[in-house]
């Protein structure tokens, strides 16, 4: 069995961050989304992972990921000359995949239970697909399952009347069936071969579909409030660990800070972590947060954050919270003082407070 990673998307909804960075490679609690991916693939056994990526952001995900041999993987990149749809790269993948079923990840999801048991019951139940649901608040933005006795009945992509709340979980499992499927649809309204139509082209065909509702979470980090929400349920799973200087610094509950950080009467409430190399002095963490390496901070505060590598931070009267800051961002007082401070900073930065 093979696993297929899609990293190819522009990931506009993240923008500003990722006009200059694959949106994959942002980092949820110090850790890529897409290294999650890569990692929940080599724990279910599998060895040989494909990686789509597109002509703007390959070079920087093959060099963040790899030959994927620090994940116990090997690593082949098969480049997706445009965002044509799911069904169109599974079709890019096939001379890769070479007749072998495989485990379709989405690199920008996010799935807390692993897919070990999901592979297990994939190879010993022997399906034509595997689908993952799960139940949300807005089916209407995502494809949507509709069962009966059990199985797979019909799939549609974002309706505008779901008639169930059991989404399409950003994972998926395949026999070769799928490049027969996927080969017979047409694009869609927006110009894309969707997944959801070639699944739908199994079912129509006789061919058996299978739905798992996902209990655990389960998170698409396409949108700012969904990669903060993912950094708080990554974080609630910290394991504490101090291998920094703390210096008239108190920790308190699960934190990580991680070797060559320093902090200087400095307060940090976990679950938080603090990345190698960062300053942080005259300061507070609170919880939820995540600091990259090589970033600092002084005479500020922070909570429910996420903030890139080499970003400064400073002189601040008010509290940064439900923020997330790209890299290399400086962010300091103005003249005037503002009644409170909220961004999304892109890479490479300059925000001066008035």
């Amino acid at each position: 069995m093979k696993g297929l990673i899609l990293s190819g998307g522009k990931g506009t909804r993240l923008r500003p961050l990722t006009h200059t960075s694959a949106k994959q490679l942002v980092p949820v609690a110090n850790k890529p989304v897409l290294f999650y991916g890569i990692e929940a693939i080599a724990a279910a056994g599998i060895r040989e992972v494909g990686i789509i990526i597109a002509p703007e952001t390959g070079d920087e995900i093959r060099a963040a990921a790899g030959d994927g041999s620090r994940f116990g993987v090997s690593i082949q990149y098969i480049e997706q000359e445009a965002p044509l749809g799911l069904a169109h790269a599974v079709l890019t993948a096939e001379p890769f995949l070479d007749g072998a079923p495989f485990v379709m990840y989405l690199g920008d999801n996010l799935l807390r239970d692993g897919i070990v048991d999901l592979v297990e019951t994939f190879r010993a139940e022997q399906p034509d697909a595997l689908i993952l649901l799960t139940p949300v608040p807005d089916p209407e933005n995502y494809g949507v399952a509709e069962l009966d006795d059990g199985r797979v009945a019909r799939l549609v992509e974002k309706p505008s009347e779901p008639r169930t709340n059991l989404a399409l979980v950003g994972v998926y499992m395949f026999t070769p069936s799928i490049f027969e499927a996927a080969r017979s649809i047409e694009p869609s309204g927006r110009g894309e071969l969707e997944i959801t139509d070639a699944i739908q082209a199994l079912v129509d065909g006789g061919r058996r579909v299978d739905p798992h509702i996902v209990h655990g979470w389960w998170k698409d980090t396409g949108q700012v409030q969904d990669m903060l929400e993912a950094n708080r349920l990554i974080l609630d799973d910290l394991m504490e660990r101090i291998d920094g200087e703390l210096v008239d610094s108190r920790v308190e509950g699960r934190v990580a800070i991680a070797e060559g950080a320093r902090l200087e009467r400095t307060t940090v409430r976990g679950p938080a972590i603090v990345g190698r190399d960062s300053r942080i002095t005259d300061a507070y963490i609170g919880p939820y947060t995540a600091i990259g390496e090589g970033v600092t901070i002084e005479k500020a505060e922070l909570e429910h954050s996420i903030v890139l590598s080499g970003s400064t931070i400073s002189d601040l009267e008010f509290r940064i919270e439900a923020s997330l800051i790209g890299k290399n961002v400086r962010i300091g007082r103005g003249p005037a003082l503002p009644k409170a401070y909220r961004f999304v900073v892109g890479d490479n930065a300059d925000v001066q407070i008035l």
